[in-house]
């Protein structure tokens, strides 16, 4: 167990399919649902609002109604969201750096499991 996580829930959940993506959606500023929805192709209603929830509840993203019919309702990282873009940056560093170590892992890997198969 590490330090300072001996707790038996973890509060992360950028592990989600779809968190750090709408992390980096919120990067620039508000947005509403419905332009959530375009960049995030493939997520349906239902996750896409069930995902915000999570986040709201977690204390990422910051949910604005304002006026109007229908009332206009805007998603913002909070200041303890915008926290996970200096994490974020680095995560997609490696990455990049490590990408092709990981590919030839995975081609290593299926190699083997495939061998082992037969």
């Amino acid at each position: 167990m590490f330090t300072g996580c001996d707790h038996t829930e973890s509060p992360f959940r950028l592990g989600g399919k779809w968190t750090a993506k709408i992390v980096r959606c919120l990067e620039e500023g508000p947005r509403r649902f419905s332009e959530l929805a375009v960049p995030l192709r493939g997520i349906t209603s239902k996750v896409l609002t069930e995902t915000l929830r999570h986040m709201e509840r977690d204390g990422l993203i910051t949910r604005t109604v304002g006026d109007g019919i229908p009332p206009r309702v805007d998603y913002a990282l909070s200041p303890l969201g915008r926290s996970l873009l200096a994490p974020m940056a680095a995560c997609c560093a490696w990455a990049a750096a490590h990408l092709p170590e990981v590919e030839g892992a995975r081609e290593a890997y299926e190699r083997v499991a495939g061998s082992a198969v037969r």
